[in-house]
């Protein structure tokens, strides 16, 4: 079965077919780095990190661009705020997008560009644009004509009955409502403070949206494969984008584009008046672990609407749990006599999960085939009825799904180390030692370590 995304641009399933044999090129929007990252933020992240881990499990080579939006409106009102400078104000946000992006396993793509470090390419792209006639200036400011651009609206799907020929929008966010001609470049003023760059457009500032079509050019070529995002992001942003790339270069500029749906928290919007605004801080500090964040976040189709709640990070923690437990009691199984069954389970659950996969990235139903998978091969162990080579067969297409699917909790002490305490505790115990016996509990519980004392001896897991 083919690789099939459904394409925002021409809003119908299609066959992925790379530019280039074997590679993907693919740019992602990234973060402004104005505040912390909150987790309807990182559901777009999560998506995109699950399609470039899928592209790889399917032999493609990917070059992954994620912008880091550190000049727009928002970082110079908050830096001017806070009375520092832009380059302080957002290297505190970006050092902590990067950390969350590392607790939530989300694969570091190639490059992140920064917008202030990219100015002369946005400014050799305006020249393009104003050697067409695509840009006309105002009061010192540029913009974007996008009477002179027919095929404006494509991608949002615009009547172009609403276009306002000759009406401007100099913000660099604004609603679908408001399909005026854009700023590319503009004109400094009192309220940017010292954020400005002297060049042959006057002194002024970049626009938003001018910024990831010089980034993504410079760092993809003019032509690439996929562009992802957030449904906020399709109008203006990448409708903007389109017009800017194509009408500077004269040529398509991607080929697919991707999109997510909105995350709501518990049902309503995600507000901070309504107490349901979460950073992954919130949620590690409510005791749930980043993995189990990565599960909900992960879990639903990516062009479903996610409601993310408290409840279904429970679940997720549960799922995880077995997805571990499975892993844990499968590689510790010695190997009974063979069924014949676990050839054909094993070889089932391959191809679901690409099946599955490869339709839209179907994650629900790629999962549900996991845990079947997990179900059964757990009924052959339990009756003995699983050979050892058909248990190393079982381990492999769980290491194969886990690279895209990354739920593995990672050995953060080695295995020796752990009987060596559990052993003491027991000698604690046998002398009636209680204060060591529950400090070393307490201790490996702190390494992620818990602890049952059962008929047969202790077991150990690591938690979730």
């Amino acid at each position: 079965m083919p690789l099939v995304f459904r394409n925002s641009l021409t809003r119908s399933r299609q066959e992925f077919k790379p530019i280039r044999p074997g590679e993907v090129r693919m740019y992602t929007c990234g973060p402004t780095v104005y505040n912390y990252a909150h987790v309807g933020n990182f559901r777009t992240y999560m998506f995109e990190d699950l399609l470039r881990r899928y592209l790889k499990y399917k032999g493609y080579r990917v070059t992954q661009v994620m912008n880091l939006t550190d000049v727009d409106d928002k970082t110079i009102r908050d830096s001017r705020a806070a009375g520092i400078t832009l380059k302080e104000h957002t290297a505190k946000f970006t050092a902590a997008f990067f950390e969350d992006l590392d607790k939530l396993r989300i694969e570091r793509a190639e490059y992140y560009p920064a917008a202030t470090d990219h100015v002369p390419e946005m400014v050799a792209i305006i020249k393009k644009l104003i050697d067409k006639g695509l840009a006309y200036q105002s009061d010192g400011s540029w913009y974007f004509k996008i009477a002179a651009f027919p095929s404006y609206g494509k991608l949002a799907n615009l009547d172009k009955s609403g276009l306002k020929a000759g009406a401007r929008v100099a913000s660099d966010e604004y609603e679908k409502e408001s399909v005026s001609d854009f700023a590319l470049w503009k004109a400094w003023d009192e309220a940017d403070g010292d954020v400005y760059w002297d060049t042959e457009l006057g002194r002024g500032r970049p626009g938003w949206h001018i910024e990831c079509s010089a980034m993504s050019s410079k760092y993809l070529g003019n032509h690439f494969d996929i562009h992802t995002g957030g449904v906020d992001n399709l109008f203006p942003h990448h409708e903007n984008e389109i017009a800017q790339s194509e009408g500077a270069n004269d040529e398509t500029f991607v080929n697919y584009w991707l999109h997510s749906e909105h995350l709501i928290v518990e049902g309503r919007k995600m507000a901070k008046s309504l107490g349901n605004f979460y950073r992954l801080s919130d949620l590690t500090e409510k005791g749930y672990a980043s993995l189990a964040v990565r599960y909900q976040l992960l879990s639903t189709h990516y062009r479903q609407q996610l409601n993310f709640t408290l409840e279904g990070l429970d679940q997720a923690t549960k799922a995880l749990e077995r997805y571990n437990d499975f892993v844990a009691n499968l590689s510790a199984y010695q190997g009974g006599q063979s069924s014949g069954e676990a050839e054909a389970i094993t070889s089932r659950v391959l191809a679901e999960f690409e099946i599955f996969m490869d339709d839209d990235l179907n994650i629900s139903g790629a999962l549900g085939a996991v845990f079947d998978f997990i179900r059964d091969t757990n009924r052959l162990r339990s009756e003995n009825k699983l050979s050892a080579a058909e248990r190393d067969k079982a381990l492999e297409a769980v290491r194969q799904i886990d690279m895209v699917l990354e739920f593995q909790v990672r050995r953060e002490a080695l295995d020796s180390e752990i009987e060596v305490l559990i052993a003491k505790r027991t000698e604690a115990r046998k002398n009636k030692d209680f204060a060591t016996s529950d400090k070393i509990r307490d201790d490996l519980l702190k390494m992620g370590i818990v602890l049952e004392d059962t008929g047969q001896g202790v077991k150990w897991k690591r938690k979730i």
